[in-house]
């Protein structure tokens, strides 16, 4: 098979961003709200009647949250080892375990050691998170409960609520979390009695 040139490369990025957008439900307005590009060169730029270049593609990888290649280079194929590259992101360290551009993320995430323990300063978005407690003590806050939960316990709750994640104690926490668009949820069942809009303890 011909290896691809970089006219192919650069054909294959419009479909790709479309695919993307598609998969993440977002619209071109809301894309164009987000990354400052207008809707008729994002248009264009799916379409492929507009090159990619940085400027465009740069504020879309942020958006997507996904490395540049991702979005230029040919799809992996043959390897299935993850090169990770932690992310720093509010004081934490998030270890990407996934790579697919849509569906469910999977990360692991560290908690650095506070002398004192932070005071909870909860925050929304659209998605659903699982976790799993790996090490130390978390501190987990959403809607209305304040929830400790020791290595060996799991949560999941709609991230529309307002939510925090901390050390209980100050210690270090190391975590598993799965997160997923709106309406995408972990099958993990804790109580069969509480509301879909309430986080759990397990």
């Amino acid at each position: 098979m011909d290896p691809k040139t970089d006219e192919d490369v650069l054909d294959a990025v419009g479909p790709r961003l479309r695919a993307l957008r598609r998969d993440r439900g977002i619209t071109l307005a809301e894309l164009s709200a987000t990354t400052g590009v207008s809707e008729s060169t994002l248009s264009r730029l799916e379409g492929g009647e507009r090159r990619a270049s940085l400027e465009l593609l740069l504020p879309l990888a942020r958006t997507y949250d996904v490395p540049l290649d991702d979005l230029v280079g040919a799809p992996r194929t043959g390897d299935p080892r993850i090169h990770l590259k932690p992310i720093r992101r509010f004081g934490m360290t998030f270890v990407p375990l996934s790579r697919r551009p849509g569906g469910v993320h999977a990360f692991k995430m560290i908690i650095p050691a506070q002398p004192e323990p932070l005071e909870p300063t909860p925050q929304t978005h659209e998605g659903f998170e699982w976790l799993y407690v790996l090490s130390g003590r978390l501190r987990l806050v959403t809607g209305e409960r304040d929830l400790t939960l020791p290595p060996g316990e799991a949560a999941e709750f709609d991230t529309s609520l307002p939510h925090w994640l901390g050390s209980a104690d100050g210690g270090v926490v190391e975590l598993l979390i799965l997160f997923g668009l709106q309406g995408i949820r972990a099958h993990v069942r804790t109580d069969p009695h509480r509301s879909s809009q309430t986080g759990s303890r397990r």
